[in-house]
């Protein structure tokens, strides 16, 4: 009895894990979409795996394969059940209600309907597979057609495309198609909340200012960089010219790289990278020799360069949601980080003073940070050098040789522009000496 008892909780056991993997969420998922509005009707084309649409009871033939013929009412329910209950659009910042399903379609794997509207919307019209088709309901695509009740095709539209419990991580490629506008195309994830289509500027800035701000608190490697600056300054006038040094600086060189000035090959952002690190150790160390901190702004504005095409890669997957407002989203990003680095700064220069004023000496504090800084700096130096060597030294042609030429000249105009600002930044700095020696 006790084998019995025994063999029958095996296969129990065995059964359950059967079960669950032939349920089993897939990692990585991706769909497809086109919105359209025509009229005062909003078209919604989706194409999702049918892997994904988890206990729905497709029609399967005998031998195991999707029994086209009669598969269009489970077809319909898995897209009501998977796709549009928890999928949300917007008119003008109004939720629409749940559309109708005004056609489905299970597609091979291979089909390229999708390609274009035109083709998707033409093929989800069209005739079902044929009877005949050998698919098991897994390897499938199902194509849907939702249409949504609208005010006007001239609206502006917002998604919230939560495709999240189709699989682990859920890509969405989304095309809209505005008529009398060029096609707008996003590349996001499932969770990536509340998308809006054609944003006004207002909606653009304020999200890039969003996203500047938390960038930078979230960037550890920026804010060990901020603090190397700030370390060194009890007043308020060096540092002001070191901070405005560093936003003059990441400011140009994020900006040419939304405009694509910057290369755009795969060794660049390791590159960029390394050369992050790079300046962070530079910085710990001139703090911990003490040399140099006069004329700090300088080398700021120079690893402020740097530092702008750290921030652009961030951008290059954010500007999607820019719309036709490219430049202000890309000074709304300046304004969130700006707001960011002074609020670093405002929790950072008062805990100094405090922490060198009541528990260590003012230069050995100096030292002991900055040496922490620096080793862990080395760190991400060694680590993101083993990264770019791996890449094989880029080939010298015509089209290398130009952007070289053009860096060149870049580079010359800095060196002009550092030369003029540094008379500029001595005058002004001999000025504040100058009152404050007749104020004693």
């Amino acid at each position: 009895m006790r084998a019995r008892a025994a063999l029958i909780l095996v296969l129990f056991t065995l059964g359950l894990q059967v079960r669950t993997l032939a349920h089993e969420v897939p990692n990585e998922v991706t769909v497809l979409a086109f919105l359209k509005p025509e009229g005062q009707t909003l078209r919604f084309l989706v194409r999702a795996p049918m892997k994904s649409l988890r206990d729905i009871s497709f029609p399967l033939k005998g031998d195991g394969y999707l029994d086209i013929a009669t598969a269009d009412p489970a077809l319909r329910d898995a897209a009501t059940l998977w796709i549009s209950d928890f999928v949300d659009l917007y008119e003008n910042g109004e939720k629409l209600p749940k559309p109708s399903v005004r056609a489905v379609k299970a597609e091979l794997p291979s089909s390229r309907a999708f390609a274009s509207y035109d083709q998707a919307i033409a093929n989800v019209l069209g005739p079902a597979l044929p009877d005949d088709t050998n698919m098991y309901w897994e390897q499938g695509m199902l194509d849907v057609l939702f249409e949504y009740p609208i005010a006007s095709q001239d609206s502006r539209f917002a998604i919230r495309p939560g495709f999240t419990r189709l699989g682990l991580q859920v890509n969405v490629g989304l095309t809209l198609v505005s008529p009398g506008k060029p096609e707008r195309v996003f590349d996001v994830h499932a969770d990536v909340g509340t998308v809006e289509l054609d944003p006004r500027w207002h909606q653009a800035a304020w999200l890039f200012v969003k996203e500047g701000f938390w960038h930078i608190l979230d960037g550890t490697d920026h804010l060990l960089f901020l603090l190397c600056l700030v370390v060194p300054f009890r007043r308020f006038r060096p540092l002001l010219v070191v901070i405005t040094a560093f936003t003059v600086a990441h400011s140009v060189t994020l900006i040419a790289s939304a405009y694509d000035f910057a290369p755009d090959s795969l060794w660049f952002p390791p590159l960029v990278e390394l050369l992050i690190a790079t300046s962070i150790f530079y910085m710990a160390i001139e703090n911990i020799i003490g040399t140099g901190i006069e004329r700090r702004w300088v080398m700021t504005f120079a690893f402020g360069l740097v530092h702008g095409f750290g921030f652009s890669f961030l951008l290059r997957e954010r500007l999607q949601f820019a719309g036709s407002h490219l430049l202000s989203s890309l000074l709304a990003f300046n304004v969130g980080v700006e707001l960011g680095q002074m609020l670093v700064l405002a929790v950072l220069i008062p805990a100094l003073g405090l922490l060198f004023t009541r528990v260590v000496q003012e230069r050995l504090g100096i030292v002991l940070l900055s040496a922490v800084v620096a080793h862990t700096a080395w760190h991400w130096m060694t680590e993101r050098w083993a990264v770019v060597s791996k890449f094989p030294i880029p080939e010298l042609d015509a089209a290398a040789v130009a952007s070289l030429m053009r860096w060149a000249m870049a580079v010359i105009a800095t060196v002009l522009f550092l030369w003029v600002m540094s008379g500029v930044v001595r005058r002004w700095e001999g000025l504040g000496s100058d009152a404050r020696a007749d104020a004693n």
